[in-house]
Order: structure tokens, then C-alpha cells, then sequence
């Protein structure tokens, strides 16, 4: 089996249980509590390891060698201490002697439990140390460590390299797992429990398994091969010694179930510590602007003593193991000791089987002391498996039912037919919504905050699963494709603009990974992308970090809509993509998505109703319905919700003459700024053209600048306004439109506007508006 076999999380767990994740709280944690499927979750992290059995089996085969090696070693060493005793006792005697005659003689005197000990010894009297036989067996016995100690570092390697494996899998199923999750999961997460489940989790698991399930092994087959020596030995002090078992087992039992709930605390508080640090860093310039760093200081602080006490509980609690199971050794140490050497005095053992035993018994209480710890040990790496298993047994998106293809090019007409979605069944978020998109058309959706602007958007892409009613993509249903196969034919530009680590080239070429270069500049070009990449000293091989910090909101912006022109698709989805840039790059930005909706059909959710004027249709939303739609005309005329937002928007008409009223002021002492303003007004696309106009151009066009035509060109201004500016303004404001003409063409404007169109549509609405 190499790193690259993979198995699924189904094949890496007993069928039998497959625990479900609690809801837990906001952060992805659960109470702390005693876990429910504390046993179930053992045996599911070691059914992890399933996959290799060989090298298992041979792990096994490992500890068995060297556990018997060890096992063996103290009776063979007891020999090594009869020969030293039998040779002290034996030079003590007379030389050619009789040991009969001299127990005889001992029993005679009264002496019967040196007698005893005589008759248990191979005593030679007249005979010192024989050091030739000890020295052999010294050497046999650090041949017997030596090899058991290669043994165990072979088990370790192989153990080590088959975990790695393991846990490389369980990494691939989590990140499998991670692109099946919907939305819906992440949306009631904090990103940055998400990823202590990810990463924090993982390595706790992998230390546990390395660590456990070894010393599981050798601490049990040494607990059974010492037990069968002590019994060879001595089978009374055997008894003896099993005394320490129910103890320990006790003491284990008791400590550990308290433990485990803490260690669950402890890392659901490091998940909590964990999103708070990285919401800080990624949202630091927020913070710093609003002057919290001592608030933000203050909530890590509160999360970080959360931590710091289920962390330092469950420490004290599981830290009681060792000293209570190291009392309980010392207990049986000093019992054993006491029998030995009793039965060692009258004769019932040797003095080299009494050293054995307390060596036994050393070693025995010392596996009991070793599982104590890896059952503390156990305890953390269960505790972050189940918050893993809670994440690979989340509800996944509904799985594809694909009885219809796309073409690859399709023509785009989108049809939404009673369309009903909910979070929770009794709380509807879009209901009953119905309108059609024609291919080709620009769609914007436009509504206040919470409307449901962008759950409409995200709903053409199934990043949500409707709750009734159909969508239909050119007539089919499009829970009948693949999400794949949707997803392929839109294209989506979004607030926030993310880029990867990599070069600009990589990141335009996302949309399309076999674009060819010329291909991404093409896309550059057309998307205004090409003329800031030209400036910088790598250009295209420019690299940017993760947060795009060396390029700039407008720039990262562009990029984005360089990556969904190379992808072509049939649909877009423009979701407030201008609402982060400059006033100096949205007419850019503007430029980019226009050429970038050609010939598609478009959705554009946008806040700035001055950018979708030129929309085929504008649906109004309000509290997840939509309450009106038309075109922009249409929807000004009908004086309903769009009126209103227009109007607040805009200030409403006695705010607007009053505007107009100051453009006209201001006109007498800078013609050139009111004179940009009133012909980017006149132009439709408002801020941004008057600071291109201004960069442009350099210098204001003429005086009196704020006209009638110009007055009127904003869609808000009435025909009085308008007639005020009478007769001072027409020449002026005829010279800055064509200005702001040609800063368009110079930025590669797509569709001009010439003043005559600029005079026209300000007319039109200063006639609907009056």
C-alpha cells in the first residue's frame, strides 16, 4: 500500500457504527460533556488503520519478539545471581566437603533455615565465583536487550511510516469531504474551528495512533508474558502481584472518564482560539480603523482563559494517573520484596528466582503505569476524532441525478417557476419567485440588505438546493444536470475578490486551465487587466500572496473578471463587484464587466442603481419575494419600491435641486469640476467617469458647467432645475461630455457614449421626471 492508495471514510471504519456529529455551538464544538460514542470512536480510529494489515501484522510480530526477549531476560539474569551466590557461600566452605554433611551438620546445630538455604543453592563448598559461566551469561543477556531493543525500532519505523500513511488518507478524505459539504455547513462554523478539525485534529490523531497503539501492544503482551512468569516463578507472589491490576484499573477508569470530557473542552476552546485569531488577522485593517484592538484584545483573552482552564484541567486531572499508578507499584514492590525475601530465608526459592521476580515485578506494574498514560494520551486523540468524524459525517450536498447534458455552448435563457428555498422549514427565505431570463439580457436584482439578493444568485449555481418550485436552464430542469456541468457554463465575479498564491498569469488562467497564454492576455486586454500588469516589473509572472497585498482592491477586482472572461461562459453572476474599488477603477471595472456581459445572459446584484440603468430587466426584492420588475424607465414611472430606493438613493428631488443648485455655485468659481460632474452624470456612469475625466483630461473644459442638459441628464433633477441653468451652461457642458468621451476611449471603452447620446438620455429623463 502506497501514500497514493486511497480509501474511502466508509471503507476506513467499522459499518457498524458510523457516529453522527453533534450540532454543537457556533464554533463547531460540543458541551463538555462525556462523549457519547466514547468506545464506538476507539475502535472507529483504529479501524483507520484497516488497510494495513501486513504491515500490522508485522508490527505485531515485532513487539512479540521483543516482549519475549525482555520477558525471558530477568530469569536468565537470576541465574547469573545464583552463580555469584552459590560461589560467595561455597568459598565460605571447606574443600572437599559434602554439602549433605553440612546441611546435616546445620540442622544438627539448630540451623535449620540455613540449612534450607544451603539445600536451595548449587553450593560447591571450597568453590569461589565461576566467572567464565557468568560472564556468558551476562553476554546472553545484553544480546537479549540488544536485539529486543532493534526489534522495537524496527516496529517503530514501520509503525511510524504506516500511521503517516493512515493519516495522509484521513487528510485526502477530509479534504474530499470538504468540497462535498454545502454552504449551509460553513455558514454556521467559524472558518477557523473548520480548520483546527483540519489541521490540530489530525496531527492529535496521528501522535495518538503513533504512540498508542505501540505502546498498547507491548504494554499487554508484557503484562501477559511477565504474568506467565511470575507463575512459573512463584505462584504465590504472583497472586500477590495481580493485586495491582484491579487497582489500576480502577484508578485508570475513574480518571479517565473525567479526563476525556475535559480534553473534548479543551479543544473545542482551541478551535474557538483558533477562528478568533484568524478573523483578527483577517479582518485587522477593521479593526484597526474603528480603534477595538483592545476589544479584539480583550475577546481573545476571555477565549485564551477559556483555554487555559479546560487545558489545565484536563492536565491535573489526567496528570493523577501516573503518581496513583506508581503508588500502587510501589505498594506491590515492597509486598513482593518482603515475601521474596521471606521465602528466599526458609528455603522456598533461590536467591537468583526472588531478584527475577521483583524484576517481574517491576516490570509488570511498569506496562500497567505505561497504559495509565496512554490511556491519558487516548483520551486527547478520541477527543479530536470525534470532532474529525463529527466533520466526515456531515450532511453532504444531495448527490447529482444527471439525466440531461449540456451543450457547450448553451444560449442561456434561465426560467424561475415558483421558486421556494428555507434554512429552517418554518423560516422561508426566498418564496414562490418567478420571472425568465432571456439569453443575451442583463438581469439586475436590486433590494435592501437581507432581501435576498444573493441567495437568488447562489441558487442558479445550486450552491443551495431549492425547497420548491423549478429552475430551468433552456428548458431543463437544472437539478437534472450535474452540478459540474452547471457550474461550467457561469461565471461569477463576487464582492470579494480572492485570489490565490501564485502568478497573474495563474490566476487568470483559473477560469480555464488550458488557456494558452495568449489567450490570458487577450482576456487582459479586453478586461482593462493588461494595462496595470504592462507597468509592474514582472508583468504576468508578477506573484501575489495569498491575500493579494501586492495588488490593489480595484486590480484583484479586474483579475477576477479577466478569469471569468477566459472561461466563456454562458452565464454570469456579477455580485456587488464594484462596491470595494475607487471611484478612479469602477469606471474601469464597469468597462471590464460590460464587455464581459456581451452577448450573456447576466445577473448583477448591485447596491449603485446608477450601474444597471441599461439593464433589460430590474427585479426589486423585498423580504425574499420580488415585488416589482421592469426595466429602469418603467420602474421610475410605476413610483413604487424601486422609486423609493431610487429617490433615497439619490437623496430625493428636493435634495437633488438643492444639489444641482450647488453644482450651478460652484460652476462660477470651478467650471471644470461641476462641468466633469454634470457630463459623468449626463454619461450614466456617474463618480467614476468624472475621476477618469479629471485624470484624463488634466483641466477643467470651460465655465459654466452645470446646464440644463446636464441637470437633466441625471435622472434625478427636474425640468425646473434644469430651466434655472438656462443659457449659461450648453457650450460647457457639450465640451466636458466629449471630454469624458474620450477618457472612455483612451481607457479601451467598449461602447461609447457620444454627447449627442449623453443630451438625449438626459433629456428623455428630465421630460419622464417632469
Amino acid at each position: 500500500m502506497t501514500a497514493n492508495d486511497t480509501v474511502t471514510a466508509d471503507e476506513a471504519v467499522d459499518e457498524e457504527y458510523v457516529p453522527q456529529g453533534d450540532e454543537g455551538d457556533m464554533f463547531g464544538g460540543t458541551p463538555a460533556r462525556k462523549p457519547k460514542h466514547f468506545w464506538p470512536s476507539v475502535k472507529r480510529l483504529f479501524g483507520l488503520m484497516r488497510s494495513e494489515k501486513v504491515g500490522l501484522i508485522n508490527v505485531v510480530l515485532l513487539v512479540v519478539g521483543s516482549v519475549v526477549l525482555t520477558v525471558i531476560a530477568p530469569k536468565v539474569l537470576g541465574r547469573a545471581m545464583d552463580i555469584v551466590y552459590s560461589g560467595v557461600i561455597g568459598s565460605q566452605l571447606p574443600a572437599g566437603a559434602s554439602i549433605d554433611a553440612i546441611i546435616a551438620e546445620a540442622r544438627a546445630a539448630g540451623e535449620h533455615d540455613y540449612a534450607d538455604m544451603l539445600a536451595t543453592a548449587e553450593v560447591v563448598p571450597g568453590q569461589g565465583i565461576d566467572f567464565t559461566a557468568l560472564g556468558q551469561i551476562i553476554i546472553i543477556v545484553l544480546l537479549m536487550y540488544l536485539v529486543a531493543s532493534m526489534l522495537m525500532w524496527a516496529q517503530g519505523y514501520i509503525l511510524n511510516a504506516l500511521v503517516m500513511r493512515v493519516v495522509y488518507r484521513l487528510r485526502e478524505d477530509i479534504e474530499r469531504k470538504l468540497n462535498r459539504l454545502p454552504l449551509r455547513y460553513f455558514d454556521t462554523r467559524q472558518r477557523g474551528d473548520v480548520m483546527s478539525r483540519v489541521t490540530n485534529d489530525v496531527d492529535n490523531i496521528q501522535q495518538a495512533l503513533q504512540q498508542a497503539f505501540s505502546q498498547l501492544v507491548q504494554s499487554a503482551l508484557t503484562i501477559i508474558g511477565i504474568g506467565v512468569m511470575m507463575f512459573i516463578v512463584s505462584w504465590q507472589l504472583a497472586l500477590l502481584a495481580l493485586i495491582a491490576l484491579p487497582l489500576s484499573g480502577i484508578i485508570a477508569g475513574v480518571i479517565g472518564v473525567r479526563s476525556q470530557k475535559l480534553f473534548k473542552a479543551q479543544w473545542k476552546h482551541t478551535g474557538a482560539v483558533n477562528g478568533h485569531v484568524e478573523e483578527s488577522f483577517s479582518g485587522l485593517d477593521v479593526v484597526r480603523a474603528f480603534g477595538r484592538d483592545e476589544v479584539m484584545l480583550a475577546e481573545f483573552d476571555r477565549r485564551n482563559d477559556e483555554l487555559f482552564r479546560a487545558s489545565a484541567g484536563a492536565q491535573f486531572v489526567s496528570g493523577m494517573i501516573m503518581p496513583a499508578m506508581q503508588f500502587v507499584s510501589y505498594l506491590s514492590y515492597v509486598l513482593i520484596a518482603v515475601a521474596g525475601g521471606l521465602k528466599v530465608a526458609s528455603g522456598q526459592m533461590t536467591l537468583g528466582d526472588a531478584t527475577a521476580f521483583i524484576q517481574y515485578s517491576r516490570e509488570f506494574s511498569q506496562p500497567i503505569s505505561e497504559m495509565a498514560g496512554v490511556a491519558n494520551m487516548l483520551q486527547s486523540g478520541v477527543a479530536s476524532a470525534e470532532r474529525t468524524f463529527e466533520l466526515l459525517d456531515a450532511d453532504e450536498e444531495e448527490p447529482d441525478d444527471a439525466r440531461e447534458t449540456l451543450p457547450a455552448r448553451t444560449p442561456g435563457r434561465v426560467e424561475f417557476s415558483d421558486v421556494t428555498f428555507r434554512y429552517e422549514e418554518d423560516t422561508p427565505l426566498i418564496e414562490k419567485v418567478s420571472f425568465t431570463a432571456e439569453p443575451g439580457h442583463t438581469v439586475a436584482i436590486v433590494g435592501p440588505t437581507g432581501a435576498g439578493k444573493t441567495t437568488l444568485v447562489n441558487l442558479v449555481m445550486r450552491f443551495y438546493e431549492i425547497s420548491g418550485g423549478t429552475i430551468r436552464l433552456d428548458g431543463i430542469d437544472i437539478r437534472e444536470l450535474t452540478r459540474a456541468d452547471l457550474r461550467s457554463h457561469v461565471g461569477m465575479v463576487l464582492q470579494d475578490a480572492w485570489l490565490f498564491e501564485g502568478t497573474i498569469r495563474d490566476n487568470i488562467r483559473y477560469g480555464r486551465l488550458d488557456a494558452t497564454d495568449e489567450e490570458v492576455v487577450d482576456a487582459a486586454r479586453a478586461t482593462m487587466v493588461d494595462r496595470f500588469v504592462r507597468q509592474l516589473p514582472d508583468g504576468y509572472d508578477t506573484v501575489i500572496d495569498s491575500d493579494s497585498g501586492s495588488v490593489s482592491a480595484g486590480e484583484r477586482q479586474l483579475i477576477t473578471i479577466a478569469r471569468a472572461f477566459l472561461a466563456d461562459p454562458s452565464l454570469l453572476i456579477l455580485d456587488e463587484a464594484t462596491s470595494s474599488v475607487d471611484t478612479r477603477t469602477e469606471v474601469l471595472v464597469q468597462q471590464a464587466m460590460a464587455a464581459l456581459r456581451t452577448d450573456r445572459t447576466s445577473f448583477v446584484i448591485a447596491h449603485r442603481l446608477s450601474t444597471i440603468r441599461d439593464a433589460h430587466t430590474i427585479l426589486v426584492m423585498e423580504n425574499g419575494a420580488i415585488v416589482e420588475h421592469g426595466s429602469h424607465e418603467e420602474l421610475l414611472a410605476a413610483e413604487g419600491a424601486y422609486h423609493r430606493l431610487y429617490m433615497t438613493q439619490f437623496r430625493g428631488e428636493d435634495a437633488e435641486e438643492h444639489f444641482t443648485a450647488e453644482v450651478l455655485a460652484e460652476s462660477e468659481a470651478e467650471p471644470g469640476v461641476a462641468a466633469h460632474e454634470a457630463a459623468a452624470d449626463a454619461a450614466g456612469i456617474g463618480a467614476p467617469a468624472l475621476a477618469v475625466a479629471s485624470a484624463v483630461t488634466g483641466a477643467p473644459a470651460a465655465e459654466g458647467d452645470s446646464g440644463a442638459d446636464e441637470a437633466a441628464a441625471d435622472g434625478s433633477t427636474d425640468a425646473q432645475a434644469a430651466s434655472t441653468a438656462e443659457g449659461s451652461a450648453r457650450p460647457a457642458g457639450t465640451a466636458v461630455a466629449d471630454a469624458v468621451v474620450e477618457a472612455a476611449r483612451d481607457a479601451d471603452e467598449d461602447r461609447e457614449l457620444g454627447a449627442d447620446e449623453v443630451r438625449e438620455r438626459g433629456s428623455d429623463e428630465a421630460r419622464e421626471r417632469g
